[in-house]
């Protein structure tokens, strides 16, 4: 005969195994350092400026 198992604790198991998985391919992919969001920001910033320095004025 086979051992007996619950299966809701199995079910809740592999579920949270699961969302472990999940939570850990969320946290490469989206985490990022306050530094690294910080110089983004920045290099942001310094495009639009010299967008702005580019631009034509309007001749009407």
């Amino acid at each position: 005969m086979g051992d007996v198992v619950n299966l809701n604790r199995f079910r809740k198991t592999r579920d949270r195994a699961e969302r472990a998985k999940e939570a850990e391919a969320n946290r490469i992919r989206f985490g990022r350092t306050k530094a690294e969001k910080d110089r983004d920001r920045q290099e942001a910033e310094r495009r639009a400026q010299d967008l702005n320095g580019k631009k034509l004025d309007d001749p009407s």
